[in-house]
């Protein structure tokens, strides 16, 4: 019982962790400048890309929920 428990609370931890790294590095939204097509100020990052999808740095998480799946599967 204790690990199913353990498991879940680290693939909470893991998924928040990824969360966190996803969301913290920057600013999510701040008016821009006009956009290509002409539609004006927007308020989505500039450059946004998917580098936040990363291993590099999303490890740790990934770390964590791989450790607690182990967990809920053997336990």
């Amino acid at each position: 019982m204790w690990t199913v428990l353990v498991g879940v609370f680290l693939i909470v931890c893991g998924l928040l962790l990824m969360v966190r790294e996803a969301l913290g590095r920057r600013r999510l939204s701040g008016p821009s400048r006009a956009t290509q097509s002409g539609t004006g100020p927007t308020l989505e990052p500039a450059r946004q890309g998917l580098g936040f999808l990363g291993l590099a740095r999303n490890w740790p998480g990934m770390a964590l929920m791989a450790i607690g799946a182990v967990l809920l599967l053997f336990g």
